[in-house]
Parts: C-alpha cells; sequence; structure tokens
C-alpha cells in the first residue's frame, strides 16, 4: 500500500477541489518516470523481450507532453504492473516502479510509488550486505533530480508517508 486512506489535496489537481496545478502535476510525472527509468535496466536485463515497463516510462512523459490521455498513460502504467506479477527481487519492483509512473498522470500522489519501487529495486540488486547503502544512494539520487517547484511538496511526502512506502525514503 503506497497511498494514503485520505488523499492529500496537494496530489489532487485544482479543478478536482484540491491545490495542485496542472504544471505541478507534469513535473511529478516527469520526476517518476525519471525513477522508474533510473532501474529499468534490472527489469529488462530479466525479460529483456518484454516492452511494457519501458512503455510506461515513455507514456508518462508522451502525457506530459500532451500526446496521449491519461487513461492511456494509466493503462500503461496496468501493464506495466502486469509484466511484474510473475517475477520477484529487482525485475519485479523496476516494472512495479514503471507501473507506478505511469499511473501518475491518472493520481498524482502515484509520484512516491515510483520513488519507493525504484528504490526497493535497487536495494534488491546489491550485493549482499550492500542493500541499505545501495538505497540510500538511489533515494539521494532520486532527491537531486527533484525540480525545484516540487522539492518540498516531495519531501514532506516522503516524510508523511515513509511508513506506508516501507521506509525507504531515509535518506
Amino acid at each position: 500500500m503506497i497511498l494514503p486512506e485520505v488523499r492529500d489535496p496537494r496530489f489532487v489537481t485544482i479543478r478536482r477541489g484540491g491545490t495542485l496545478t496542472d504544471a505541478d502535476h507534469r513535473l511529478l510525472a516527469l520526476w517518476a518516470a525519471s525513477c522508474a527509468e533510473h532501474v529499468l535496466g534490472l527489469f529488462e536485463s530479466a525479460q529483456p523481450g518484454d516492452p511494457r515497463p519501458r512503455q510506461a516510462i515513455e507514456h508518462a512523459r508522451a502525457w506530459v507532453r500532451g500526446e496521449v490521455k491519461m487513461m492511456q498513460a494509466r493503462a500503461a502504467g496496468g501493464h506495466a504492473m502486469g509484466a511484474a506479477r510473475d517475477l520477484r527481487g529487482a525485475a519485479r519492483h523496476a516494472a512495479y516502479a514503471a507501473g507506478q509512473a505511469g499511473a501518475v498522470a491518472h493520481v498524482a500522489a502515484h509520484e512516491l510509488g515510483a520513488a519507493a519501487y525504484a528504490i526497493k529495486a535497487a536495494r534488491a540488486a546489491a550485493p549482499e550486505g550492500e542493500s541499505e547503502t545501495a538505497g540510500r544512494l538511489e533515494c539521494q539520487w532520486q532527491r537531486d533530480q527533484l525540480p525545484e517547484a516540487i522539492r518540498e511538496l516531495v519531501l514532506d511526502d516522503q516524510r508523511l508517508r515513509n511508513d506506508i512506502c516501507w521506509s525507504v525514503f531515509d535518506c
């Protein structure tokens, strides 16, 4: 479970009664896509013939550019999550990261799911005894990618949802 029981209005668009601007929604989607893409190779090395996670990331970016509708990006995210179901370890988490990135177009709060699953992927891919360090490095890399306009929003979201996101944001 990566979404809170009560939706944070900061992640609900203004037209839906929240405070999230379209510009910030797009930045969240791009950041989530970057987080997922950073670990995508962990999936593709295990499943080189399965394009679904990469397509979800591409759809997230295409949604930002206005080239696909929200439902198309969301569906691509669902297909990426389908690619994860029969897998274990880093490949599974990387596919889920891509799926969460695709879903940001529909629900902006999935941005943290993409980041959390990417950290889980990095941890799972690390050599024995190095998973915590790998997770902290991935978390810090993600934070370094945050656009200034959404930085405080995402960092606060990490603080608030860290417990339901496997405490991966302790970096």
